[in-house]
């Protein structure tokens, strides 16, 4: 049985910290955790596609080469018998590519799909766009950007691609500098490499919480729950 990302001790802990942090501001504060954000089924064909179109440059490295048959060895031959020969010639080398080709695009199609081998395969840069993307889709699925005065925060961290991401509304965005969070996300990354991904989110929660007591203090009487302090795990997709 897979060990759960965060245990039933971790997810309390971690809903406490975001209670205690909107306790002092008007922010909202909501936490995502993916086991993974992408099945990144575009990358077994891709490398497939690529190794394949190296099956030319690898009979040319054994010395297996298609040239002109030589007129000379063909005396006494009609120029109809000689291109036969020649045609005859050239289509087994093409067939004999195009088998390499698929035989290529085959092994590397089964090996990339082996999903310990896909992650490591798939570029940073895909896993980031796919991570940032599914991020997006979160905040605007849950609601954060229909708060009341729109101070939603996205804590959303991918555990297999140890990536994480802050979204905030746009209230917050208009005064708050993006480098403003790097110490938080700096805090929940250290966490996740670490193998303590809960207390990498209280940490990330509780600079989150100072940043908006800040510049979004709570009003007492009048600071609504807007959305749910507990962390919504994600399955793989």
């Amino acid at each position: 049985m897979t060990k759960p990302l965060l245990t039933p001790e971790d997810l309390a802990a971690v809903e406490a910290a975001v209670r205690a942090a909107e306790a002092r501001t008007t922010g909202e504060i909501y936490c995502v955790l993916a086991e993974e954000s992408s099945d990144y089924h575009a990358t077994p064909l891709a490398w497939a596609a690529g190794v394949a179109l190296l099956a030319p440059a690898i009979l040319l490295l054994f010395g297996i080469q298609v040239s002109a048959p030589d007129m000379r060895m063909f005396g006494g031959w009609t120029a109809d018998q000689v291109e036969d020969i020649g045609e005859a010639t050239a289509r087994a080398a093409l067939i004999g590519t195009l088998l390499l080709q698929g035989l290529l695009f085959m092994a590397t199609l089964f090996l990339v799909s082996i999903p310990a081998v896909r992650r490591v395969m798939t570029p940073r840069g895909v896993k980031r766009d796919r991570v940032l993307q599914r991020a997006e889709e979160q905040f605007l699925s849950k609601n954060l950007h229909a708060t009341r005065e729109r101070t939603g925060v996205l804590i959303y961290v991918s555990a297999t691609e140890r990536m994480a991401e802050l979204i905030a509304d746009q209230a917050i965005h208009a005064q708050v500098p993006d480098d403003t969070w790097d110490k938080a996300m700096a805090a929940l990354i250290a966490g996740l490499k670490d193998g303590r991904p809960a207390q990498g989110f209280t940490q990330a929660i509780g600079l989150c919480g100072e940043v908006l007591a800040e510049r979004f203090p709570a009003r007492p009487g009048d600071n609504p729950n807007e959305l749910s302090d507990a962390v919504v795990v994600l399955p793989r997709p």
